[in-house]
């Protein structure tokens, strides 16, 4: 059913997706989820439903006891709240699982730990990153165009919603406009030398892919793939999942797999 060529990444068919979790998870008390659930709109511009419930039935088989939490900051003038409704996470949340949106969180700094940081030398992010015991993104697969370049948006990119946007807002308030100074790429670096290295599983929800023809994440075209891609290391299951659709593998990728 799954096949793996990438170490800490594997693939599935998106019909039969059976979720194996972190081992982190198995004896954890506190668990974070961060799905990309940004928009109120449907897959592929966010995840859908049915990934995110296989991980959330998967985490609650192997972990009867543990407190799940579902976070996500949203980049839409619609509240986090609404979002969900819409989608119908709720109906999917059991008595001890919580949806939290991360702009209400304390937030601490994070100091980058690459050996040469892009642009930010510390991110401030939810406290709540150090204090539960297993960390899991659960993006979707999805193509834009930033600066005349593809741009990827994948595990590691779905961080985004984890960062305060009264901090990092630019022009708009709904976004977080300094993370694509000087660009997206080289801010990802510092992403995920500053959290993304804290997270201990990775889920790629790409049973449809998302292509853009210009810069707007939620506008665009909807391509049947029928896959899912997950592991213990999120640039390993990006990688693959570009390798897998045809993509080039992000300069970002890359320069995160040197810097580590």
């Amino acid at each position: 059913m799954a096949s793996s060529t990438i170490v800490g990444a594997q693939q599935a068919n998106a019909e039969s997706f059976d979720y194996q979790p972190p081992a982190a998870a198995l004896n954890a008390q506190r668990i974070l989820v961060k799905p990309n659930l940004g928009y109120p709109v449907g897959p592929p511009v966010t995840v859908s439903m049915a990934v995110l419930s296989e991980v959330l039935a998967s985490l609650r088989q192997v972990n009867p006891d543990a407190e799940i939490l579902v976070v996500e900051g949203v980049c839409s003038p619609v509240d986090l709240a609404q979002i969900a409704g819409k989608h119908g996470l709720y109906d999917m949340l059991d008595e001890g699982m919580r949806l939290l949106d991360a702009d209400d969180l304390e937030c601490v700094e994070y100091e980058n730990q690459s050996p040469e940081p892009v642009r930010f030398k510390s991110m401030w992010a939810p406290k709540l990153l150090t204090e539960v015991d297993c960390r899991i993104t659960v993006g979707a697969f999805k193509r834009t165009i930033l600066k005349d370049e593809p741009l990827i948006s994948a595990s590691l990119k779905n961080l985004y919603g984890l960062f305060p946007r009264a901090k990092y807002k630019a022009r708009s308030k709904n976004s977080r406009g300094q993370l694509h100074r000087p660009s997206v790429p080289g801010v990802l670096q510092d992403v995920y030398f500053c959290i993304g290295h804290l997270f201990d599983g990775a889920v790629v929800d790409a049973d449809q892919r998302f292509i853009s023809k210009d810069w707007k994440p939620d506008k665009g075209q909807s391509i049947a793939v029928g896959k899912v891609f997950f592991g213990n290391d999120t640039i390993a299951v990006d990688r693959l999942a570009c390798e897998t659709l045809g993509e080039s593998v992000p300069s970002y990728v890359e320069a995160i797999e040197r810097r580590r």
